[in-house]
């Protein structure tokens, strides 16, 4: 019996194959990186080559959900643009209902809660995307910023700092883990967390700022997307201090 052709039917392992198929689309994507700091989210995508004659505004890896929330995905872009407007929607469901706006954590439930339905139904498949839903809340003990994960599987987590798609996936996840505790979480500034962010993205595209795509959500849920240039000051910073490390360990 071929336990790939229906979703609904566990192989003999306990392993949903479609499930796994549908992460596999989700390594083949391309790179997001996303930090935690004290007071901001930061998101960072790996901007693959387009066309020259095709718009770049039609292909974006970041997406923002609502006023203080931001989406960014690995893997297929069709998939994620149905996902991303049943997440808007339910969005503005949730303020209409509730005269408030939505949290991050709740978005990124209900999120996973789409997702992990696609995988026990018949005549459909599992979304081929992952995601990491950033974003800040305000409430009466202050800013709280928020990174949350989730896969085709349904599930959802909440992370300091987290890599998604790419096939260099789990070396740059160490690379995170070592470098974000070098920092105290207290003075995770904003501008430590885009360069922590760009950093870990060079290590996996070459062309600098050209391929690369930033996202920060600040207090007060203000996104801004970064420019070009800003981004390469920040690659030059990096590369800058790496030449100094290299030279002061080769004259010991």
């Amino acid at each position: 019996m071929s336990y790939d052709r229906a979703i609904t039917v566990f192989s003999p392992d306990g392993h949903l194959l479609q499930v796994e198929y549908s992460m596999e689309a989700v390594r083949r994507g391309s790179t997001v990186v996303g930090v935690q700091g004290k007071d901001c989210v930061v998101l960072a995508v790996e901007k693959r080559a387009i066309a020259k004659l095709q718009d770049p505004r039609t292909i974006r890896k970041i997406a923002s959900i609502d006023d203080r929330t931001v989406l960014a995905f690995a893997g297929l872009t069709a998939d994620a643009r149905v996902l991303i407007n049943k997440v808007r929607v339910e969005a503005q469901s949730y303020r209409l209902t509730m005269e408030d706006a939505p949290s991050v954590d709740y978005l990124a439930r209900y999120l996973a809660r789409i997702q992990q339905r696609y995988t026990q139904q018949g005549g459909v498949r599992p979304f081929g995307i992952a995601t990491l839903v950033a974003g800040v809340n305000d409430d009466d003990k202050g800013v709280k910023p928020y990174l949350y994960q989730t896969d085709p599987a349904g599930t959802h987590s909440r992370w300091k700092a987290q890599v998604i798609g790419g096939r260099n996936s789990k070396s740059l996840r160490e690379f995170l883990e070592k470098q974000y505790q070098d920092l105290k979480e207290d003075d995770l500034t904003e501008e430590k967390c885009v360069r922590l962010a760009i950093q870990a993205l060079s290590e996996v595209v070459d062309s600098g700022a050209k391929t690369m795509q930033v996202c920060v959500v600040r207090q007060g849920g203000l996104k801004e997307m970064l420019s070009e240039s800003d981004i390469q000051a920040h690659v030059d910073l990096i590369q800058a201090s790496m030449d100094e490390d290299k030279k002061t360990s080769s004259d010991e």
